[in-house]
């Protein structure tokens, strides 16, 4: 049975996830917590929440076809000294994965970061750590049956 197009999005945003960003966070000088999706959470691996709903289209996107899709990324890390910077390394590996390739490994026609928000603590050691939300917008040729 074929995948619904959800599914098959949400696990090529994972494996971009896991891949390339993963290999761009290697690369840095100092080290960052890799990415992962497993229920361990701590200081050696962060596993973001991927948020997906459908989006308004443009006249445009409805007179040629196209699905458009809402996706939000979003990294909660825990208060440390580095947080701050942790959040601008996946930030920056984050949108250098989706500029690499826009289209998923072919799963979508395009995906664009929208926009990208960083949320430290309201207050200093109370407990809330530092997020990062990376927005996108996906479009892809609607399915006709």
């Amino acid at each position: 049975m074929k995948d619904f197009i959800e599914q098959q999005i949400i696990t090529a945003v994972r494996k971009l996830l896991t891949g390339k960003v993963n290999e761009l966070l290697g690369e840095m000088e100092c080290p960052v917590p890799l990415i992962e999706f497993t229920d361990c959470r701590g200081k050696a691996v962060v596993s973001p929440d991927i948020s997906f709903s459908s989006c308004e289209q443009s006249e445009k996107e409805r007179i040629i076809r196209l699905d458009a899709y809402s996706m939000s990324i979003t990294f909660t890390l825990p208060e440390t000294p580095e947080s701050e910077l942790f959040c601008y390394a996946y930030s920056g590996a984050v949108g250098r994965a989706f500029y690499d390739d826009p289209t998923l490994g072919g799963v979508i026609d395009r995906a664009v970061i929208t926009g990208k928000k960083y949320v430290q603590p309201k207050r200093a050691n109370c407990g809330e750590g530092w997020e990062l939300i990376v927005s996108l917008r996906l479009t892809i040729e609607a399915i006709t049956e």
